[in-house]
């Protein structure tokens, strides 16, 4: 596989920021996202898709740790 131009990486970027974009404007639901997505996967290879997705989840998780901070799981039934 070769590696996108940089016009190809420019219009996968632009495709992740509008849908990441939508899902911020709409609490993260995905059903009101879906074209956006399907564009986000067509312009990026798959592999890119992979790791914006877990990019995210990633920032998401770590702005979560900033603003409310760190709380452990507490398990039931803890002996």
């Amino acid at each position: 596989m070769a590696a996108p131009t940089m016009e190809e990486r420019k219009a996968c970027w632009g495709a992740r920021d509008e849908f990441w974009q939508c899902l911020d404007s709409h609490g993260d639901d995905a059903a009101k996202c879906e074209k956006l997505r399907r564009a986000f996967e067509s312009r990026c290879p798959q592999q890119w898709v992979k790791h914006f997705d877990k990019r995210r989840d990633f920032l998401k998780y770590k702005k979560k740790l900033e603003t409310e901070g760190f709380h452990p799981y507490e398990t039931a039934g803890k002996s």
